[in-house]
């Protein structure tokens, strides 16, 4: 039986549209062969009306599934039909893991614009060993939460050349001054619902990741609930959302499964002024609150105008006002040009050495519609510059056996010349042979100085 490349599930939601939309000019540059699927037929077909006269094109043709989340024979005879289902619907605490489990069961690839961390991680404790076994990918986040994020912190990594220490992500939403709402009540309803259950994620991750990531250094410290950023010239918040999880979960990816450095995340998002700051403040006050309670949860979902202040409504955001949103995102990385200590491949305890990262780099991701993500910072054509080495300690100036240069520069005065750095390393008999990377740090007793370096290292 051959099968759809692409099946879209929740059509007639209100993303749903949009991925219609987009799937058909997809499917018509790259021919493909697509459905869409939803458990009203006639639903489904409205908005295939609704989406041929945006695309200018009949897709009354366009196949349909039938299927409903809360009747997993449909789910599983939707799945066996398709190559990937782009899963619409949400919120996907509620409605997303039937999807997930009918497509790892019937081996369909699944993609969601989840911004649900508890959604996420869950289906990551419940699904991947399956899926694996399946041979099926499961992609969460493929949306505005949290692509621009999730993809720029790895594009700020190959921008660096070596080792990221931090990135800080700073996100501007720029909305045209038009009448009606500014977020979709779907979104509204996941937050509720992720903030009254944030309790389950610490479990969730104790589960999934029974190994923690060790402490890095420097220590990025997070800026407070309102400070005032030079990089963006701007009032900024934390983010809330999904993107400081979705970015740790790759880091956790790249430390558990490639052995590589994590690297410390914090998110914010900019405010046009102090009165808006504290108008969230308020806002985010009041959710806090009502979330935590099932009465005050009713109250959020039945309304959501008068709890926002006009931010959200049922009736969802006005197209056009859609349409003229826009967005960018700065994100900041500071670390180092090469590749510095890490943990050896079977010295878990160990801990990255501590040295002041060489370089900073800052990249932008810029968006006329939330989701599509710009250039890679680094990449010709992009918004990104390299700044030169902020650190006055190198690490990379110190060898082993040899005479000791100045620990920094403009160290007048003392004379270095009689110095070297010799030591002698213990290797553990049943270190298994191998390449490893070997880190080392000496303490100055009379001074503050400290000097940190690595080296690659082959045990025959």
């Amino acid at each position: 039986m051959s099968r759809y490349d692409l099946v879209v599930y929740g059509a007639s939601g209100f993303t749903g549209q949009y991925v219609v939309e987009y799937v058909h000019r997809a499917a018509k540059e790259s021919n493909l062969s697509w459905a869409v699927a939803g458990r009203s037929e006639g639903r489904v077909r409205a908005v295939l009306d609704r989406a041929g006269k945006v695309v200018g094109s009949d897709l009354a043709s366009t196949p349909i599934i039938v299927a409903d989340s809360s009747d997993t024979s449909s789910l599983l005879a939707m799945a066996v039909q398709a190559k990937v289902v782009l899963n619409c619907v949400g919120p996907y605490r509620f409605y997303g893991e039937p999807v997930v489990e009918a497509c790892v069961e019937a081996g369909a690839h699944h993609v969601d614009i989840s911004g649900e961390p508890q959604f996420l991680e869950k289906m990551q404790l419940k699904y991947h060993d399956k899926a694996v076994e399946n041979g099926v990918y499961v992609v969460g986040a493929c949306g505005f939460d949290s692509i621009p994020a999730d993809m720029g912190q790895v594009c700020v990594k190959q921008a660096m050349g070596g080792d990221v220490n931090s990135v800080e992500s700073y996100l501007k939403v720029i909305v045209p001054d038009l009448p009606g709402a500014a977020i979709n009540f779907g979104t509204w309803q996941s937050a509720i619902h992720g903030f009254a259950h944030a309790g389950e994620l610490k479990s969730l991750r104790k589960a999934i990741y029974p190994e923690r990531m060790p402490p890095t250094r420097p220590k990025l410290k997070p800026r407070g609930t309102l400070h005032y950023s030079n990089i963006v010239e701007a009032w900024c918040m934390p983010f809330m959302g999904s993107d400081k999880s979705v970015m740790t979960r790759t880091q956790r990816g790249f430390y558990h499964d490639k052995d590589q450095r994590p690297t410390q995340i914090q998110a914010y998002f900019q405010v046009s002024s102090l009165f808006s700051a504290f108008s969230i403040m308020l806002v985010g006050i009041l959710f806090g609150i009502l979330a935590n309670f099932k009465w005050g949860r009713y109250i959020l979902e039945n309304f959501p105008g008068l709890c926002s202040f006009g931010a959200v409504s049922k009736d969802g955001v006005p197209k056009e006002k859609a349409d003229n949103t826009n967005f960018e995102m700065i994100l900041v990385g500071e670390g180092w040009r090469e590749r510095v200590c890490l943990k050896g491949t079977n010295d878990t305890d160990a801990t990255p050495h501590h040295c002041v990262p060489g370089d900073n780099h800052v990249g932008s991701c810029q968006s006329a519609q939330p989701g599509n993500c710009a250039e890679c910072p680094g990449t010709p054509g992009s918004d990104c510059s390299r700044c030169d080495q902020v650190s006055s300690v190198k690490p990379d100036r110190y060898k082993i056996g040899l005479p000791f240069p100045p620990p920094c520069d403009g160290c007048e005065g003392v004379d270095w010349s009689g110095y070297s750095v010799r030591d002698v390393v213990k290797i553990p008999a049943n270190l298994p042979a191998g390449k490893y990377i070997l880190g080392f740090r000496y303490d100055c007793e009379a001074t503050a100085q400290v000097w940190s370096n690595c080296a690659d290292v082959v045990l025959e």
